[in-house]
């Protein structure tokens, strides 16, 4: 864990996304920054497409607006000393993705991931395009893995970020009310089997008859809930110390032990 801040205080922000209202959206997204950085928080964490929902038949024209966005979330990192990470709709050659993006405290970018991993269900994959690439971001906070909604039932990824260094994974979400139990199994399990801190944030809320689960959380490497916000819009923090995997990856060398040419296909 060398070079790596050993602990710091890791914030979430659960609220219900306006349809295609990115200035309620900012609205909300800025009052959250603005309380974490009251409470000294290191980091802020906001949910999947925060600024504009699933609006899929404008999301060129929301992506328009996200260059302008990130500007203002840097000035706002900068403000208050935050890390602040949300994903929102990028435009690139003509194809549209569903980006997390990350700002540090110094209100740099320190890193973006397109979501790999579309969930047809809803038929995301006729709006987006996929990315193709893991994602570990090097941050004042350490390095930090991404995941995206979905992304959290291919256990191959976030096992990737483990083996590729990061610290703790943050993974942001979408996720109904009917499947919670399986986001809430899901973040733990991808915490206790990679030894790492889980920071996981889900929207609640009302969109079309779509509820949506909140039970934003953080989950520590032993797969202890560290907190956990319930259906209704809500601010947690919890404190993240990366001694806490140095120590069990000692105790338990999982990762160590790994025997990958028995899971070879």
């Amino acid at each position: 864990m060398e070079n790596k801040k050993f602990s710091f205080k890791a914030g979430m922000i659960q609220f219900d996304v306006s349809f295609g209202d990115i200035d309620s959206n900012l609205e909300a997204a800025f009052e959250g920054i603005a309380f974490l950085g009251e409470q000294k928080a290191d980091m802020a964490v906001l949910p999947e497409m925060w600024s504009c929902s699933f609006d899929n038949e404008n999301l060129a024209f929301h992506a328009e607006r996200t260059r302008d966005v990130l500007r203002q979330l840097s000035e706002k990192a900068v403000l208050h000393n935050i890390l602040i990470a949300g994903s929102m709709p990028e435009i690139s050659d003509g194809q549209i993705f569903n980006t997390l993006h990350v700002i540090d405290r110094d209100g740099s970018l320190a890193g973006s991931y397109r979501k790999v991993h579309l969930f047809s269900l809803t038929r995301e994959d006729k709006y987006f395009s996929a990315g193709n690439r893991h994602v570990v971001c090097e941050t004042s906070l350490g390095p930090l893995g991404l995941m995206i909604c979905y992304d959290l039932r291919f256990p191959e990824l976030c096992r990737t970020l483990a083996l590729k260094d990061a610290a703790a994974v943050i993974v942001i979400a979408q996720w109904p009310l009917v499947r919670i139990r399986h986001w809430n199994s899901l973040v733990q399990a991808r915490a206790v089997e990679n030894q790492l801190f889980m920071v996981a944030v889900n929207r609640c809320g009302l969109e079309n008859d779509l509820e949506f689960g909140g039970h934003s959380q953080i989950v520590s490497p032993l797969g202890h809930v560290l907190a956990r916000a319930g259906t209704q819009p809500e601010i947690l923090i919890a404190a993240i110390d990366y001694g806490e995997t140095e120590t069990y990856r000692k105790q338990i060398p999982c990762l160590k032990e790994r025997v990958p040419q028995a899971y070879d296909l």
